[in-house]
């Protein structure tokens, strides 16, 4: 089993990073192979709706100059998507959102690709808005079709400054306790 974590923050060590770290840390203690991939910070661009995905149905997006088809062909290999992100305004990234949109419409147009798969929403926030992003980042999980893993509290981490999220204790365990239900879905899963 693997699991996939798409970090849509451009700080490849902040506290997003660190969020998904204690996830992924939880997985791997129950054999579940795990990667990131860094997403926030690079170029990506936003769904055309040019429903070119639904005439090829060849699980690919037609925009190809950016990371989007690699990380669709990784989220197709994974048993489970973590996605993750700061809170901007009240909102993720436009790293993310790209990729939930265009992986989205691809995954509508070959079949449902992404259904059964497990999906676990991630949030670093500053103070206030986070619910909104792990809204947003659920709405895609369920209209995926997915299966997303409960935990001790929303997944939402408290911290600005890098690393300042590691003293939210509270949202330190919460990701501990989704890395284990999610590695306790996965197995049911795959059983």
């Amino acid at each position: 089993m693997k699991v996939i974590a798409f970090n849509g923050s451009p700080r490849k060590e902040g506290n997003t990073v660190t969020l998904i770290k204690h996830i992924l840390a939880e997985l791997e203690k129950e054999g579940i192979e795990t990667e990131m991939v860094q997403i926030g910070g690079k170029s990506v661009h936003g769904c055309t709706a040019c429903a070119k995905c639904y005439e090829n149905k060849d699980k690919r997006c037609v925009i190809d100059k950016d990371i989007v088809n690699e990380c669709i062909e990784k989220m197709l290999e994974a048993d489970g998507i973590i996605l993750a992100s700061p809170t901007y305004f009240s909102d993720l990234t436009p790293e993310l959102k790209a990729l939930i949109d265009r992986a989205g419409f691809v995954a509508k147009a070959n079949n449902e690709m992404f259904r059964y798969k497990v999906g676990a929403a991630v949030v670093a926030v500053r103070r206030a808005g986070a619910v909104h992003v792990f809204d947003s980042i659920n709405h895609f999980f369920t209209i995926s079709q997915m299966v997303i893993p409960g935990a001790s509290y929303w997944n939402i981490g408290i911290g600005l400054a890098e690393g300042e999220v590691e003293k939210d204790e509270e949202g330190i365990r919460t990701m501990q306790v989704l890395g284990q239900n999610m590695a306790w879905l996965l197995k049911k899963i795959n059983a």
